[in-house]
């Protein structure tokens, strides 16, 4: 369904396109419909039934599935009947040593530390909500923070260089893939999923009408 912009007295009325920055007045959906901007037809808002029950699971998902990421062996070398095995945990201790020291910490914080952040605070801000209960304490600053560092949890970034790297050192060595390496593509199917379930502009909605004022 598109809609049409108009104007507001309040601004908290208002949405923007992200894509043309078309402004619009925020209109009432039921469950499964959706409003799409009249100038560019991008969906700007497409709320589902159970949506939050959903994204709490997978947020806990992909939780577990990411602890396993970080320290089961990852993928397993073997060159002239030389074996390593390395994990996650060991890529991040290989950088911890003199001037790459900071690498270790970017390392670090983009493919574990932030994921983790961001999961955690999804299933904070939604399982009050999705058994009934107003929403926990600071949830609107908690759900503001895992938009703020989204673009920063770059663990579907780190699984597409490890392909291209493998593609490379696949003619110089027989690579044996662990099971850190599925739990990650699971980890990346799993985070399109929640996010594809989550219509923003619903939670907001929701969070300022169940807050306590």
């Amino acid at each position: 369904m598109a809609y049409h912009s108009g104007m507001t007295d309040s601004l908290e009325d208002m949405i923007a396109c992200p894509k043309c920055d078309a402004l619009h007045k925020v209109p009432r959906l039921d469950a499964g419909a959706q409003a799409r901007c009249v100038r560019c037809g991008t969906v700007l808002m497409a709320p589902r039934e159970g949506a939050m029950t959903r994204i709490v699971m997978l947020s806990v998902t992909a939780l577990v599935l990411m602890i396993a990421a970080v320290f089961f062996p990852f993928l397993e070398l073997s060159v002239q009947g030389l074996d390593r095995k390395s994990s996650v945990f060991d890529a991040v201790l290989a950088f911890s040593d003199g001037l790459m020291l900071p690498l270790s910490f970017a390392v670090a914080a983009l493919i574990v530390v932030l994921p983790i952040t961001r999961f955690v605070a999804l299933i904070y801000v939604f399982a009050p909500m999705a058994l009934g209960w107003a929403p926990a304490a600071h949830a609107r600053a908690a759900f503001r923070l895992a938009e703020h560092i989204r673009p920063w949890a770059m663990a579907e970034v780190f699984i597409i260089g490890v392909a291209v790297a493998l593609v490379k050192v696949a003619g110089l060595a027989q690579v044996t893939l662990g099971p850190a390496f599925w739990a990650f593509v699971g980890l990346v199917i799993i985070t399109v999923l929640k996010d594809n379930f989550m219509c923003r502009v619903t939670v907001w909605q929701t969070l300022n009408a169940r807050s306590p004022s």
